[in-house]
């Protein structure tokens, strides 16, 4: 199972009047953990003025590009976003509300890492205006974090979350499962402490081995070996069971939530809608148009300094990319896409964007209702196999 980055996803021009999106890249880390291919990045030091000054003009940059829309959401991820200082925060959100009014209910959300010393920051930052944190527990076993890289342990990490929890109104935490010599139960075991914690967001991500990691070159070698199709399956089917008989079941393929605490930002990429992104290798989408800024945090930087923003290239997105990149983003949700709604947003006709006899060749795993289609939730333990048989627009 893919492990989503969804702020790198890609997501079609939705009408003038709905509410932006806005991701802020801070792409720095105190290490780089071995299973990670985001770009993050470690340095010595970092210029904190000279990156609060050139994010404020890549979102400048942006704003005068897109005047006159509201803000739903802003998410800082990263790397590290709590390693930033929160007055850089706090000037971000500033300038972003400045820009774009925001709705009423604006979702603006900080990925954290869940030690001591950047708890001992949320005050700052929930005072700044972030009202929800994407905690980065990853795992609620030391030698699990270990394996993971990570530099706290469960202790500290409860720790952070207790203080999360008092601080921010909405708390989501992320776990890696299925990993090397992960037997059923402990899994088990370590999802119902997850789910005993108090949280009304859980970001599920089975372990992956992605090129250019650390954990690439250990599985190269031999020396790293994650559980085969058939014992994965059983860790995802377990989760889903358990997360849904607790009352937090998935809305997307690794996203559980309650009712109404579900990522307003993550599902504006995943209902394919406008959002912007600054920052190294941010990707953003205006009218129908793809903006891919400089990945390198120095040549990004760079780039504001020349430009006055960090964009590396520009493109127009072709009506049956569009198509179909709706499809395959709206197909990881549970709701499943309005076929209609595509068809009408892209100009490709609904008859051309998906496979009818494909779809009818798999029952019980995708279900179509008039031009309402989803993946069942047999279908989702095999939703990689199934979307390239079902999705036509190319």
């Amino acid at each position: 199972m893919a492990r989503a980055c969804p702020h790198i996803a890609t997501i079609m021009a939705s009408p003038d009047d709905a509410p932006l999106a806005l991701y802020i890249h801070w792409p720095f880390c105190v290490s780089k953990c071995p299973y990670c291919d985001f770009n993050s990045h470690v340095r010595a030091t970092v210029d904190e003025a000279a990156w609060q000054r050139a994010l404020l003009a890549d979102l400048a940059h942006e704003a005068a590009l897109l005047p006159g829309r509201r803000l739903g959401s802003i998410f800082f991820g990263g790397g590290t976003p709590s390693l930033m200082p929160p007055a850089t925060v706090a000037a971000l959100i500033e300038a972003a509300v400045a820009a774009w009014p925001p709705t009423d209910d604006v979702e603006i959300t900080l990925e954290a890492n869940p030690s001591s010393v950047e708890a001992a920051r949320f005050a700052d930052i929930a005072a700044a205006g972030v009202n929800r944190v994407s905690l980065g527990l990853q795992a609620l076993d030391d030698e699990a974090l270990h394996f993971l890289g990570r530099a706290h342990d469960v202790s500290e990490a409860l720790g952070a979350l207790d203080v999360a929890q008092a601080r921010f109104a909405r708390v989501s935490i992320d776990l890696i499962y299925a990993r090397p010599g992960q037997p059923l139960a402990m899994w088990e075991a370590e999802l119902a402490r997850a789910l005993s914690l108090g949280t009304e967001h859980l970001s599920l991500y089975q372990l992956t081995i992605e090129p250019g990691t650390r954990f690439a070159t250990e599985a190269a070698a031999g020396r790293l070996t994650i559980p085969d199709g058939d014992a994965a399956a059983d860790l995802f089917e377990l989760t889903r069971d358990r997360t849904a008989a607790a009352g937090i079941p998935a809305y997307e393929i690794s996203n559980h939530a309650r009712a109404g605490e579900e990522s307003r930002h993550n599902l504006a990429y995943w209902r394919y809608r406008d959002y912007v992104g600054i920052g190294p290798g941010a990707h953003g989408r205006r009218h129908r148009l793809a903006s891919f800024r400089r990945r390198k945090p120095e040549n990004w930087l760079a780039a504001v300094a020349r430009n006055g923003h960090g964009i590396e290239s520009e493109e127009p997105l072709a009506p049956t990319t569009r198509a179909s990149e709706a499809l395959l983003m709206g197909l990881r949700l549970a709701e499943g896409v309005d076929l209609a709604a595509i068809a009408a947003d892209s100009g490709v006709p609904v008859p051309a964007l998906v496979d009818d006899a494909a779809i009818a060749a798999l029952p019980g795993l995708i279900a179509r209702d008039g031009t309402r289609l989803r993946v069942t939730e047999a279908g989702m333990i095999l939703l990689d196999a199934i979307l390239p048989r079902v999705v036509r627009a190319e």
